[in-house]
């Protein structure tokens, strides 16, 4: 009956990386950690919890070894433990979606008007190279900061009003986020398209460029 004892103890042990993630809490700050490390006041501050919440949640999360945190005098820094748990993360989303027909109703409520297709991201690079494209992170700058596609200029949504003079109206404009799930890049090209630029959002965003390993450049 060795296997039985053997299966009794594994399985609980499997059953600790399920229950960390059994709060949409934590898989929101999964999602935030896998753009690029954290202070906790940070991600509090996105999050609009309290600093206490979300370091309870935090310690979940580390205590099933998904993140790891730093100390820098007294602030705590988080990021995830490696690129696997972002591949769980984007596993999870998958299922999801494939599932639960509630994630896409979801997305078609809050889709941006107009904004309805996407560039594929095996078709980016090569657009680049040919000098027919110019590519714009729209994240926020400390996560373009963190990581970003190799050749991605950095264009935070909120300052893209006052920007749109230092972009070509001569080739397209191709604006990525977060991931599939991140309005910024769909925003962005909504009103560059209003201002009469050639504008498309790239297919998913840094959390999928970044699982497949395309060409990024490092962080700074």
């Amino acid at each position: 009956m060795a296997h039985r004892t053997f299966k009794s103890k594994l399985y609980p042990e499997f059953a600790r990386i399920g229950m960390a993630l059994a709060s949409d809490k934590r898989l929101e700050l999964l999602d935030l950690l896998s753009q690029g490390p954290r202070y906790v006041d940070a991600l509090a501050a996105e999050m609009e919890m309290s600093v206490a919440n979300v370091s309870q949640h935090l310690q979940a999360l580390r205590g099933a070894h998904l993140v790891e945190a730093e100390r820098e005098g007294n602030r705590v820094r988080y990021r995830l433990t490696d690129d696997s748990v972002l591949r769980l993360w984007l596993g999870l989303r998958t299922v999801a979606e494939e599932h639960l027909p509630e994630i896409r109703e979801l997305r078609d409520r809050y889709a941006v008007e107009g904004v309805d297709e996407a560039l594929p991201r095996e078709e980016l690079e090569s657009l680049l190279r040919a000098g027919d494209a110019v590519l714009i992170d729209v994240r926020p700058a400390l996560e373009y900061g963190d990581g970003h596609i190799a050749g991605a200029l950095a264009v935070p949504v909120e300052e893209l009003p006052r920007r749109m003079d230092e972009l070509p109206r001569d080739k397209r404009i191709v604006a990525y986020c977060r991931g599939a799930y991140c309005l910024f890049a769909d925003e962005a090209v909504a009103l560059l398209r209003s201002r009469g630029f050639d504008a498309i959002r790239l297919e998913g965003g840094w959390h999928e460029w970044k699982a497949e390993r395309r060409s990024a450049e490092p962080s700074a």
